[in-house]
């Protein structure tokens, strides 16, 4: 018998899914249900509701489909089992499908399927972790406010705003097929003197299209016809007119044409925005050479000065102007960048709101500030935080790096085009609690913040960012550095912030050179083993331990801390002496739990001569946290050195760091620890080796093995350090090691065994990816080497065995493949409505198999291509390996007298685009049996 999901199957030459489609992975998937797949069985694992796996072998595919449209967010899609990442899913037009290629991968029973996107369930309410109804204190009462900054920079300045938009040509991206759109919407100073910095925006991956007047919203490109595209450009004018007034020029990009397009790039589109953003300023270089040949919009705004550049990123379009960054400080790979003219244009700064981070490769001399939204339903595991993590000791350090934790915020609010009531388009909240009211985040709570309130506070601290990166107004700094100052403009918004770099110099960094000892652990941010982990699935999660590609991460680690009355000390030491001379202050990143108040450490250190010093006490409360958010995240605290001088301690050598828990019973995460003192210094970029891992893709060929090597490019200056990470074929390992790399040496070398055969089948990556440790920037993080199947799809044959039959018997056809083929052989049957006579029913088919084919017998009985809305869809599958397969339609026999009874069935393939391509009709007749 045939595997039939949901389907009644005729065949003609059926379309080979892999051979056009743009499915990255090991195997194509098979289109599954948009009426929802049925449970089923992984080999001994029971499947739930809305999975399904089609195939055998490599071409085995997990599909999940959901009740109703996923709407298009910036976070990846991902399939779990357990703590396990099984990969990342393509989504179907439909916007409901996803489906990922399985290889080789064996499930146990008992392994719970998950599909999560930036931490959050989507398959079930929650987050992504297994213990979803964790229990937690209650959400506190808001404390008293920060103390006010002496500087607001949210105060609109002296000068009245102008604005217009401009439309230039298309341009093409490498690795789009399509030509991305070159828009901008434009907002500056009217009577500035002088040349004026510039501030660019880049939104995030949002729909692309909507239909006017319609609930209809789309992630295509381009926009079809009866569709206009979502103008998520224009969402920013708040934040454009501030900046504008206080004497900026602002131009926020379009880049509908990247997010309908990126769904399958290795770097979910991180170099094309890149490309994008440094075309645009180099237009603008064009400009302010030669004014006259500027469209009207931007010759109505003050001249501008590109050696002062301020980037603004929102979700994927921060990690896209963090990209943009690094790229101009360290020239990416031609073959890679759509961008190849000479950078006429300084970058001083970045402000990331709610960002991708999915490479995981921070421009590590830009400074930064990243807004971490405490309600974020789209990057709900607010990854965006190793912007700031991820810098510590690959550069000189000196750039400021800040994390921005808005308390009360979500996602899409920082975009007025993202918001209902605001948009032109369909807008959502993107956080929403399927099980009931959450304390913190649900509208009309103490501390959920209104769209209004949302953008004030943006706008303030975009404004901030750019007084302190490009107008170098030390000032500001107090609302960025974790000093715990607050900036009026901002309203009711709570804003927290920490920060690394600046004039921090490094003390204690937990990792391999560091040992702690007494009432405390060395523990592993990404682990999946819960004794080294730092957080279990139960505690929650937190956006200092965002997974990456893999788990565990070897070189990310935290001290933990647990205690029962007053802890037992928490001794640090690092491998050498370290020095806190010239340092006010000792600086510590400290988690504690979500809603905890008062947890108070005292803290002391010890010379390498063995003289103590008390610093004194420090207290640390907890976020508002609830099952929901990602509310683990690191206070700032300071305790002041001058106690170690007055007692003798040599500031110069430092030898280790002592924590002592004060009361009660609690737990609390070191993070590092700084020596810390005032000022802004200058964030001179050092040299630094570049790392780019490309893609190779190969013909399998017919016979025998191939050796190839996954192609690296290095370039820059010097030499560094990265940790390169490679997946051992067949199984579920990592390896990884530290390699030192040189341009213009091949210092890593990854070689790929490719094997030939004669069989159709899909195509196959290895992969490998990087991540920047010492002295080293990467930009493409990911690449490896495809094997390309270079065989033709068998053709396929129809012979009906029983197309004319009476009630109890079975309608059946025969299929025949003209060979073997490697994977799973898919198509669509659509069940039309029968044009001539009575059709058959669900009442005249076996209630089992009706029941098996759409997850319900349908009472009152319905015509079969009246099952579901919008037409009956069945889906043929025929297995791999396999050259005939029998289809079998059991009917079920009754005492009624009735004229013979039919069905209408049509064959759909899909092109390259997965548009269905329609193929014949084909009937079949039940007759009385009486």
């Amino acid at each position: 018998m045939i595997r039939v999901t949901r389907g009644v199957t005729t065949a003609v030459a059926l379309v080979a899914l892999a051979a056009a489609s743009p499915w990255p992975a090991s195997a194509q998937p098979s289109p599954p249900s948009p009426s929802g797949a049925p449970s089923g069985r992984l080999g001994d694992l029971t499947l739930p509701e809305g999975w399904q796996v089609t195939g055998t072998g490599a071409g085995r595919q997990l599909v999940w489909t959901a009740p109703e449209r996923v709407p298009a967010g910036d976070a990846r899609v991902e399939f779990h089992a357990g703590d396990r990442l099984l990969g990342r899913p393509l989504a179907w037009p439909d916007g409901r499908s996803f489906a990922l290629p399985l290889g080789d991968v064996r499930l146990e029973e008992g392994a719970q399927l998950r599909v999560t996107a930036g931490g959050r369930r989507l398959d079930a309410p929650g987050r992504a972790g297994a213990a979803a109804e964790r229990p937690l204190a209650p959400a506190p009462v808001p404390p008293a406010p920060l103390p006010a900054n002496p500087v607001d920079p949210g105060v609109p300045g002296p000068y009245r705003t102008v604005g217009g938009e401009y439309a230039l040509s298309s341009v093409r991206l490498p690795g789009l097929p399509q030509p991305v759109e070159m828009r901008a919407t434009v907002v500056g100073p009217s009577g500035a003197p002088g040349k004026r910095p510039v501030a660019l925006f880049l939104h995030g991956r949002h729909d692309t299209c909507y239909t006017p007047g319609t609930e209809d919203v789309r992630i295509t490109w381009p926009c079809p016809a009866g569709t206009r595209p979502i103008p998520s450009e224009q969402g920013y004018l708040r934040a454009q007119r501030l900046l504008a007034s206080q004497g900026y020029v602002t131009v926020s990009i379009a880049a509908n044409g990247i997010n309908g397009q990126d769904g399958d790039l290795d770097d979910a589109g991180a170099q094309a925005r890149s490309s994008l953003v440094r075309l645009h300023l180099a237009r603008w270089a064009d400009w302010s050479a030669d004014r006259a040949s500027a469209p009207a919009a931007v010759r109505k705004t003050a001249p501008t000065d590109l050696s002062r550049v301020l980037l603004v990123g929102h979700s994927r379009g921060g990690e896209g102007v963090n990209r943009a960054a690094l790229d101009s400080l360290n020239p990416p790979p031609a073959a890679q960048d759509g961008y190849r003219g000479a950078v006429r244009w300084k970058i001083r700064g970045n402000v990331l709101i709610g960002p991708t981070v999915f490479g995981q490769n921070p421009a590590p001399d830009v400074p930064s500030t990243t807004l971490l939204p405490g309600c974020d339903g789209d990057v709900s595991d607010l990854q965006g935080q190793i912007y700031v993590d991820g810098t510590r000791g690959v550069s000189k350090g000196t750039a400021l790096h800040s994390a921005a934790y808005v308390v009360g915020a979500n996602h899409n609010f920082f975009n007025s085009e993202w918001t209902p009531g605001q948009a032109k388009a369909p807008a959502i909240d993107d956080f929403s609690s399927d099980d009931g009211v959450d304390p913190v985040c649900s509208p009309g709570t103490a501390t959920r913040l209104t769209a209004t309130q949302q953008q004030a506070a943006g706008a303030t601290y975009i404004a901030a960012s750019a007084r302190l990166f490009v107008g170098g107004d030390d000032a500001v700094r107090p609302l960025l550095d974790g000093t715990g100052r607050r900036a009026p403009s901002a309203g009711p918004a709570r804003v927290l912030t920490h920060a690394v770099g600046a004039r921090r110099t490094p003390a204690f960094l937990p990792g391999s050179s560091v040992t702690v000892s007494g009432g405390g652990r060395l523990c592993a941010q990404i682990d999946p083993d819960a004794a080294r982990a730092c957080l279990s699935p139960e505690q929650g999660w937190s956006p200092h331990f965002a997974y990456w590609e893999t788990s565990p991460e070897p070189g990310r680690d935290a001290v933990a801390l647990t205690w029962t009355g007053t802890g037992r000390p928490v001794t640090v030491r690092p491998a050498r002496p370290v020095s806190l001379a010239g340092a006010e202050s000792l600086a510590l990143r400290v988690i504690v739990p979500p809603n905890s108040t008062g947890t108070e450490l005292n803290v002391a250190v010890t010379d390498a001569s063995g003289r103590r010093a008390s610093l004194g006490r420090t207290r640390v409360d907890g976020l508002p946290g609830s099952p929901r958010t990602a509310a683990y995240w690191s206070r700032e605290v300071r305790v002041p050195l001058a106690a170690a001088a007055r007692a003798g301690v040599d500031l110069k050598r430092i030898g280790a760091l002592e924590l002592t828990p004060r009361g009660g019973s609690g737990s609390a995460w070191l993070m590092d620890a700084w020596g810390w003192r005032p000022g802004t210094p200058a964030a001179n970029p050092a040299p630094l080796t570049r790392v780019d891992i490309g893609r190779l893709t190969v013909a399998e060929g017919d016979s025998g093995v191939r050796t190839y090597r996954v192609p690296v490019t290095v370039s820059g200056r010097g030499s560094g350090q990265v940790r390169l990470f490679v997946p051992v074929p067949g199984s579920d390992e990592v390896t990884s090691r530290t390699v030192t790399v040189r341009p213009g040496h091949h210092d890593i070398d990854v070689p790929v065994e490719v094997r030939g055969n004669t069989r159709f089948g899909y195509d196959v990556r290895h992969d490998a990816f990087v991540k920047a440790v010492r002295g080293t920037v990467v930009g493409a993080h990911r690449g490896g080497v495809t094997a390309r199947n270079d065989d033709a799809m068998p053709t396929v044959r129809l012979t009906p065995v029983a197309a004319d039959v009476t009630e109890g018997s079975a309608l059946s056809w025969k299929v025949t493949l003209s060979e073997p083929a490697d994977v799973e052989i898919s198509g669509e049957i659509l069940l039309k409505p029968v044009t001539d006579g009575p059709e058959l029913s669900t009442a005249d088919l076996d209630p089992a198999w009706v029941e098996a084919q759409f997850g319900e017998v349908p009472h009152p009985a319905r015509p079969l291509s009246g099952v579901t809305e919008g037409g009956t869809r069945l889906w043929l599958s025929v297995p791999a390996g396999g050259t005939s397969t029998q289809l079998t339609v059991p009917t079920v026999r009754d005492t009624m007298t009735e004229p013979a009874e039919s069905l209408r069935a049509q064959l759909f393939t899909y092109d390259e685009t997965w548009e269905p391509v329609p193929g014949p009709e084909f009937t079949g007749r039940v007759r009385d049996a009486a």
